[in-house]
């Protein structure tokens, strides 16, 4: 990350100027930046009185920022593995991407290829039930285990459940914050925060410092669901966030799902609404799996289209061939896996495939059944080929 901060510092200092900058919202600097062809020029424009609808407050940084705080920021961008996911970077996720109301930016510690892994999101209550954490910790080891990552917003209750077992099961998870990337709400998720980052992403579109404030949480939860293929509550009250979070879902054309519960537990009055309201009501991970695979299928091949024009000439083939024939075809990558548990920059070096390519090959090949997610994140053949034939003549 150093070498992008160096090289690109002037670029990455405006961004950050106006990212922070008073009363301009994420669609009015996307295309503030997008109009100007970079932060830079756009920074320019905006000091000369050429940006309509900047009030004074917004006018003031913008002359004079804090240069200490913007230090701050390029010391926190500058640090092993962490990294702004800019709106235009070829790495942006392209679910959220699409999505109404997407952020002009996101900091990201952590791994940036988990952001483009097939998601389920798992919200519900702070105050969950014995009963609920416990459907929340077994609903994510089943998705791991199918090959989905984890996404949630690192609160007490369902969501630290959801992040903890998919690491138990050795998965991968994500954490939306409502604060900058360098803080943690609640404090008792630091050590789980920490984990995160180092098998999955901590992700946060406010910038580093900025505390846990109340209307924070609502624009964390549209990027909970705009990361996932679909949400699923496990409980929630009929005033939780978590039905915020659902709403957006729906609101982006995403699926929802909702455990149902007794009719007398408050914590499940909200699943029942988002159920009378066409939640598709689950009792099982595989219902979510069955009613997801074909959607991560289209993500899976939606991404390697993408990203075709970026491999060389044979890596783009072999995506290629992938595309023609989606079971056969994946045979190059698994010829390249052999009798061997390999992780993913492994396979990446073996087979000359960029990382969002693999994942999306390798989540297809989940879905399928040829290749399994071990614990610690690497991968492995179900049918593994012999080692030796066996002789005839012996």
């Amino acid at each position: 990350m150093r070498m992008e901060i160096d090289g690109d510092r002037a670029e990455i200092e405006a961004w950050m100027i106006l990212l922070r900058a008073p009363g301009i919202g994420a669609a009015a600097l996307r295309s503030l930046i997008e109009r100007h062809r970079g932060a830079t020029r756009a920074l320019h424009a905006a000091r000369r009185g050429e940006v309509p609808g900047v009030d004074a407050a917004c006018r003031a940084w913008l002359q004079a920022p804090d240069s200490a705080r913007i230090a701050l920021d390029l010391e926190w961008l500058a640090a092993k593995d962490h990294r702004l996911l800019r709106f235009g970077d070829p790495d942006f996720p392209a679910l959220l991407r699409d999505t109404p109301g997407a952020p002009a930016a996101l900091f990201v510690a952590g791994d940036v290829t988990a952001l483009w892994r097939a998601q389920v999101a798992i919200v519900g209550s702070r105050s969950a039930s014995h009963a609920g954490i416990a459907n929340a910790r077994s609903f994510a080891r089943a998705l791991v285990a199918s090959g989905f990552a984890i996404t949630s917003g690192l609160a007490e209750g369902i969501d630290g459940a959801a992040h903890d077992a998919a690491l138990d099961a050795g998965g991968v998870t994500l954490a939306v914050l409502g604060t900058g990337p360098d803080l943690v709400y609640p404090a008792k998720h630091q050590d789980l925060a920490a984990r995160i980052a180092q098998h999955g992403a901590l992700v946060s579109e406010f910038p580093p410092g900025t505390p846990g404030r109340p209307e924070n949480f609502p624009r964390r939860n549209r990027i909970i669901a705009g990361l996932a293929l679909g949400t699923l509550v496990v409980e929630a009250g009929l005033r939780s966030g978590s039905l915020i979070t659902a709403r957006c879902a729906s609101e982006q054309g995403r699926d929802v799902f909702a455990i149902p519960g007794s009719i007398h537990h408050p914590l499940a009055r909200g699943c029942h609404q988002l159920i009378r309201q066409g939640a598709a009501l689950v009792e099982s991970a595989e219902e979510l799996v069955v009613g997801l695979a074909p959607l991560a299928l289209r993500l899976g091949a939606h991404l390697r289209e993408r990203l075709i024009g970026e491999c060389d000439p044979e890596a783009a083939a072999l995506a290629r061939e992938t595309d023609s024939a989606p079971t056969p075809g994946h045979s190059k990558l698994l010829e390249a896996m052999g009798h061997d548990a390999l992780g993913i920059d492994s396979l990446a070096e073996r087979t000359g495939l960029a990382i969002p390519v693999l994942s999306s090959m390798l989540l297809e090949l989940e879905l399928e059944g040829e290749v399994a997610l071990e614990r610690g994140g690497a991968y492995v053949r179900r049918n593994r080929p012999d080692v030796m034939e066996a002789d005839p003549a012996s």
